[in-house]
């Protein structure tokens, strides 16, 4: 490996497995130092098993020959928790350079059946523990930048990497809580990119597509979802740490408040939500005919995220 990341201090939630594990081993490849911050729950949030964060660590610096990873076992769903996992980090390690917040559960049912519980429990891990690291990390990379640690430009370095889903841009059946969470999730990508351009720190989202726990459970509702998980969700987790390690890298300092996806070698720059017509608001008797009659062409529809992206992946 090139060292692309020599000397800069990451943390991975969901780092136990699947894409978070393939980030956080090229992370270490590279040269960083990485804290594996995963509770071992299952997909669905349920229990817990320290080993899963352990054993990923383990195997992680047997490759590295150096203690170059560390396990964090706790979930990272609340503001406290959060706060000992960057200061870990500092403490151990010397400061904190690169957050990747990649940990998410499913707990899939449509919208007349679903538990509000369940609901409250995919937006506290998706979406609310993203947050929280963010909000106890970004204030030390910018007291970095200050300090000089960025480097010999001082404000130069700080990394965010949200890892989203197509679901919440498309949208998928049954998933309203899971695709609300990565729907809300590049929502705080753009806010947080905003807030820390000017200490120079990037923040970006990536919707990946490989073979994980998550798109195992997938259940296909039609042949064209059927085709998609027999096609798009194939390929590896290594792909998406490439694209991951490239945002964290030294040439990624332009790069910020977008939407990226990867599958396979294709990485994809996803359009943001911009108006695309407009008219003039007649009387509300009128109002949604004109709608339909002048802007329903551009109206967009409702194929879900399993459909849009069935197509074969470059590999």
């Amino acid at each position: 490996m090139s060292g692309l990341l020599q000397g800069r201090v990451a943390i991975v939630t969901g780092a136990g497995r699947g894409i978070g594990r393939a980030i956080a081993e090229q992370l270490v490849a590279e040269g960083a130092k990485v804290i594996v911050a995963d509770n071992g729950a299952s997909i669905s949030g349920d229990g817990g098993d320290p080993e899963v964060a352990r054993t990923a660590v383990e195997e992680l610096n047997g490759k590295a020959g150096a203690k170059n990873a560390l396990a964090f076992t706790e979930s990272v769903a609340s503001p406290g928790v959060a706060k000992q996992l960057v200061d870990l980090a500092v403490k151990t390690f010397g400061g904190i350079d690169i957050v990747v917040n990649n940990a998410a559960i499913l707990r899939d049912a449509f919208v007349f059946r679903a538990d509000p519980a369940d609901w409250d429990a995919v937006i506290r891990t998706n979406l609310s523990s993203a947050f929280y690291l963010i909000n106890a990390a970004s204030g030390v990379m910018r007291d970095q930048g200050k300090s000089g640690r960025g480097g010999k430009d001082g404000y130069d370095w700080g990394r965010i990497v949200n890892i989203v889903s197509s679901a919440g841009l498309y949208g998928n059946l049954g998933q309203a809580a899971y695709a609300s969470a990565k729907a809300g999730l590049f929502g705080l990508t753009r806010v947080t990119a905003m807030d820390l351009a000017r200490a120079q720190i990037t923040a970006n989202a990536v919707a990946p597509f490989a073979r994980t726990r998550v798109t195992d459970i997938i259940q296909p509702a039609n042949e064209a979802q059927k085709t998609y998980k027999e096609r798009a969700l194939k390929i590896g987790a290594h792909h998406v740490a490439d694209l991951v390690t490239a945002l964290c890298s030294p040439a990624g300092k332009p790069i910020t408040g977008q939407l990226l996806g990867v599958r396979g070698r294709e990485v994809f720059l996803f359009g943001q939500p911009r108006p695309v017509a407009r008219l003039e608001a007649g009387a509300p008797g009128t109002l949604a005919q004109d709608i339909v009659g002048k802007l329903g062409g551009q109206f967009t529809d409702l194929t879900t995220d399993l459909e849009a992206f069935n197509t074969e992946p470059l590999v």
